[in-house]
């Protein structure tokens, strides 16, 4: 009998076979390295990314280059969400509030790490090589790149960890917006280059117009996607899955129009996005929800493939040490530029503080620069080095951005702001119910012995509608509800007097303990018909009494409170 060797187990083709098993292990390897890092406290997007080196071009080789290659189109379709998503947040109100905030921050984050770069790349290879003019194009060519800051890491560490707040706002505009700067210094940067190193002349005109075409374009084509989804969407308000359907295939088309003509796909989404949350005919809030749904499995693949095409074992130590000194140049300049920017502007506090934390990350756009340069730069040492330098220092940011966004977001006050009652639902327990109500007066305890007249008394001292009983010991008994009380009052005074709580309660149908979860005891009301539950510990003894009404006033208080504390970080 023939066995299989595990041991030499490869991708190295995407046909019509293997097709849904390297998809189902990519997606399945992806969770389970994301799951692990949520678990360690770090970002989930940091575990796809190392799961896919692990198993990518730089680990055991699993999924070779042309099935990496074969999935482009996957990288792109998480890019055109990612985008989508963005341009959800970029509502007029927003644009207006923040405009000033955006624009400065903008322009000071992209120049500042430009020439920082360039400086100190250009010195330390004119140290290395001594080569003035070669040095030069080097480093503003990589400066030039460094300006650019991938969104999908960043946004992918907000939602995880639902971040709502001025920082947050203003970090999603910039990182949607600063590839278009980038586009614009590489295009003057890989001009002035070429003539200092004698490679075939770019023109710089020619360049810009055709940066131009792209982002003009790009916001044409997205602006006419998005007018046609509202007209559509407009008409099948109340059906989601229709609309997910006509969502995702929009999306895709766009998509893949941006692709043949040679668009930017996240501006295309983004334009696409922002057309439909400010425009239109119905309410969007439940409509993105909806596509939020549809991204975790097209995110785990994307930040997986991200990580599998990291090739490190091509690095020497030279482009090792002109890798580092371009992380540290970019990341002292995007600190400087970003906090600079943000305080000429008047931006909040904890944006001038904590921005300066959520800008490393970088991905799509440099790596798409360095292979533009290596086209523009052919046969030349300048094109050999620049793929080398964005490919070392992206698996370096990709790995310490997301941990420094989680960071930024959480020194600022704003993780967990972005919680709805839904949420709520999900990871409250009953303890947190019962803590809203001092000295749980929600639900007063009578002992079994408890006389009618004392049962009454109790009643009338508390705003529950059910009593529980317990015996001397504190353990519970059972319930005595208004129903109860009636049907005493019914037998005449001679016969209610002479009764105790323990001849009008019955056992209660269910209990609960602290540790039920919130979303159970909403469930338990519902089966058993029930306003009220008892709340008892692991030995029997009352602790409390859980009911809709409260439960109901918990949610109201916490998102009242979050949003409150988004309200307060704007005033700071």
């Amino acid at each position: 009998m023939d066995f299989i060797d595990f041991s030499t187990l490869r991708f190295t083709d995407f046909n019509s076979i293997n097709a849904i098993l390297i998809l189902g292990l990519i997606i399945l390897l992806g969770s389970a390295g994301g799951f692990i890092f949520k678990k360690l406290k770090l970002p989930q997007v940091v575990g796809y990314i190392v799961t896919g080196i692990l198993a990518g071009l730089s680990g055991a080789r699993i999924f070779g280059q042309e099935v990496l290659q074969s999935l482009t189109p996957v990288s792109s379709l998480a890019l055109s969400l990612i985008g989508f998503l963005i341009g959800a947040e970029l509502k007029f109100d927003v644009i207006k509030k923040y405009g000033r905030q955006f624009l400065g921050i903008l322009i000071f984050e992209s120049i500042v790490p430009f020439f920082t770069v360039s400086i100190l790349i250009t010195a330390v290879s004119y140290f290395v090589t001594g080569e003035l003019r070669n040095s030069i194009a080097l480093g503003i060519v990589l400066g030039a790149i460094s300006s650019a800051t991938a969104p999908a890491a960043t946004t992918d560490v907000l939602a995880e960890n639902r971040s709502k707040g001025p920082l947050t706002t203003i970090l999603l505009g910039i990182v949607a917006m600063d590839d278009a700067v980038a586009l614009f210094l590489f295009a003057a940067a890989s001009s002035v280059a070429s003539g200092l190193i004698g490679a075939a002349q770019v023109s710089f005109g020619s360049q810009m117009l055709g940066i131009l075409y792209k982002i003009f374009v790009s916001i044409a084509v997205g602006v006419l996607a998005g007018f046609f989804l509202n007209l559509i969407l407009s008409r099948i308000k109340n059906d989601d899955g229709r609309s997910l359907c006509f969502s995702l295939g929009t999306i895709m088309v766009s998509t893949g129009a941006a692709a043949f003509f040679n668009l930017d796909t996240i501006l295309v989404a983004m334009a696409c996005g922002c057309l439909i949350v400010n425009t239109a005919f119905f309410s969007t809030a439940q409509f993105f929800k909806n596509i939020n749904k549809f991204t975790p499995p097209v995110y785990t693949l994307f930040f997986v493939l991200v990580g599998a095409n990291l090739n490190l074992r091509v690095i020497t130590p030279l482009f090792a040490v002109i890798a580092v000194i371009y992380v540290i140049a970019r990341t002292f300049g995007k600190s400087i530029g970003s906090s600079f920017g943000a305080k000429i502007t008047g931006a909040p506090a904890t944006v001038r503080k904590y921005m300066r934390w959520c800008l490393l990350s970088q991905a799509g756009v440099a790596i798409g620069l360095s292979i533009s340069a290596s086209t523009i730069f052919a046969g030349s040492e300048l094109g050999n080095t620049v793929p080398l330098v964005i490919t070392a220092t992206t698996f370096i940011v990709q790995m310490l951005g997301p941990v420094c966004v989680k960071y930024g977001i959480t020194k600022a006050g704003e993780a967990g702001l972005d919680i709805t009652e839904e949420d709520l639902l999900r990871s409250s327990t009953v303890q947190d119910v019962l803590s809203i109500v001092p000295e749980n007066k929600a639900g007063r305890m009578v002992l079994d012995t408890t006389p009618f007249s004392g049962v009454i008394e109790s009643f009338g001292t508390q705003t529950s509608l059910s009593c529980p009983v317990a015996d001397v010991t504190g353990r519970f008994s059972g319930i005595i509800t208004i129903e109860h009380l009636k049907e005493a009052i019914a037998l005449g005074s001679s016969v209610s007097d002479s009764l105790l709580a323990y001849d009008i309660m019955d056992p209660s149908p269910v209990v609960c303990s602290p540790d039920t979860p919130v979303s159970k005891v909403k469930e338990l009301f519902r089966v058993y018909q029930v306003d009220s539950i008892p709340v008892v510990s692991s030995s029997g003894k009352f602790l409390g009494l859980v009911e809709t009404i409260l439960v109901e006033k918990f949610f109201h208080m916490k998102v009242l409170e979050l949003t409150s504390k988004a309200a307060d970080l704007e005033k700071r």
